[in-house]
């Protein structure tokens, strides 16, 4: 079943591609939300608006359990509410595998989750991959490979 994109996804590409011609053929980016809740969906999002958030880290298990290919550096991507509604346009900068042991203070800082701290971001990542894992019978390791993306947001929905 293929989920039906919100029309604020098409209407912010096609704003974004109004001042950023050299994109007019490209497909509207994949769109997503962050998190898996409402809240935190809603927050991240804010973040990203913000420019507070600047990245983001999916556990390499999650793309290969979803057949869904790494992203790129320079890929794109429309973020959402949890509704789908888009508000931002994002652009990957950087990509590093890393495993989520050597996350460092300074990646979680970069993230802008809650207080910023590597404290929090382990709790609160480590609670996201319990929750995403135990669905199928899986649990994360403290050497589990995760994608660190780095960005920025090139178009805000005023």
């Amino acid at each position: 079943m293929t989920k039906k994109l919100h029309p604020s996804v098409s209407e912010l590409w096609n704003y974004y591609i109004l001042s950023n011609p050299k994109f007019k053929n490209t497909p509207i980016p994949e769109s997503y939300h962050f998190c898996d809740n409402e809240k935190d969906a809603n927050e991240c999002l804010q973040w990203v608006v913000e420019g507070v958030k600047r990245a983001t880290t999916t556990s390499m298990w999650w793309f290969e359990e979803n057949k869904h290919p790494l992203p790129k550096i320079g890929d794109l991507y429309i973020v959402t509410d949890w509704e789908g509604i888009a508000k931002a346009i994002i652009q990957v900068l950087k990509i590093e595998k890393t495993p989520f042991n050597k996350i460092t203070p300074e990646y979680a800082e970069i993230e802008g989750e809650g207080d910023k701290s590597l404290a929090y971001w382990n709790k609160v990542h480590w609670d996201y991959y319990t929750r995403e894992m135990s669905e199928k019978g899986e649990h994360p390791k403290e050497d589990m490979l995760l994608i660190c993306e780095q960005f920025q947001t090139v178009c805000i929905k005023k």
